[in-house]
């Protein structure tokens, strides 16, 4: 059974980023430059933001973090996102969700302009990668398949199971594992909240990619001997032994299940650092471009 371990193989990106980076920057070319628009004081996001300033700095970006307060008004995002969008030294940014209830979290993904959005949500990323043609795919989907090429799981053919059909990650990860590329060239089956004999469905999988948001979800009765699976949940659990008072758990039970499997990803360790990266492989790739 091999850990397929994302922390690493992140450290590994970084480090080939921030070469590039270099010699983007002797060939006399501007640093790649990420903005991140935060709203409110979201745990969660401060924590996701602050590692996106960290990596930046590891890759040798510049990066700028814009904060506004809960109040904020849609239309002074909006206007922020045309500012962001007019301005040539900024070559992706990012307005991190989830947003208060108050904004129109569409509006805004649809306001950013799509050579400049590094997270992949604009309608025409999206629509661009359904078909397989060259655009910014999200995080963490973009993550999940770096992780299967670099451990050289084989994909062609193989029976795939997404539990979730999330537009963040079921969805484009579904559509990014039939493609025909590798990793992808999968046989896919998308199981949600409505599905019938998930236990069935996940018994016959090669690979199980579990973005369902449910702890331990995924038991050892639903994963056949040899199988690889990711484990995309993040959920927090109270942990009174933590300082923190809590702890992240998969979707996975993973104590039960790893013995079982080929590969499969650990919560914290696995998909999370890589969801990282990738927003900084689609950075890099905006600078490219520009």
């Amino acid at each position: 059974m091999t850990i397929i371990d994302g922390k690493k193989v992140a450290s590994e990106i970084k480090a080939e980023i921030a070469q590039e980076v270099e010699q983007m920057v002797a060939n006399g070319k501007k640093r790649p430059h990420l903005a991140a628009v935060l709203v409110g004081h979201d745990g969660g996001s401060e924590t996701y933001v602050a590692h996106k300033v960290k990596a930046c700095e590891e890759c040798g970006f510049k990066s700028t973090l814009i904060r506004f307060e809960d109040d904020v008004t849609q239309e002074r995002l909006l206007q922020t996102i045309a500012e962001l969008n007019a301005d040539p030294d900024i070559d992706g940014f990012i307005v991190q969700l989830p947003l208060p209830r108050h904004i129109n979290e569409q509006a805004i993904i649809e306001a950013i302009d799509y050579r400049k959005d590094v997270d992949g949500f604009h309608p025409i990323n999206v629509g661009r990668m359904s078909i397989g043609l060259p655009c910014f795919v999200s995080a963490t989907p973009a993550g999940i398949m770096m992780l299967l090429e670099r451990y050289q799981i084989p994909t062609k053919g193989a029976r795939c199971v997404v539990l979730g059909r999330s537009n963040i990650v079921g969805k484009p990860v579904a559509t990014l594992m039939m493609q025909k590329h590798q990793p992808g060239d999968a046989t896919v089956t998308v199981c949600h909240s409505a599905t019938r004999d998930i236990k069935e469905i996940c018994r016959e999988a090669d690979i199980i990619i579990a973005a369902l948001g449910v702890p331990g979800f995924v038991t050892e009765d639903m994963v056949k001997p040899g199988a690889t699976v990711i484990d995309v949940g993040t959920t927090r659990v109270p942990d009174a032994t933590r300082k923190s008072g809590f702890r992240l758990r998969g979707d996975v039970d993973f104590d039960a299940v790893a013995p079982k499997c080929g590969a499969i990803t650990p919560v914290p360790g696995g998909v999370g650092p890589m969801t990282i990266v990738s927003l900084m492989r689609n950075t890099l790739q905006a600078a490219r471009q520009r």
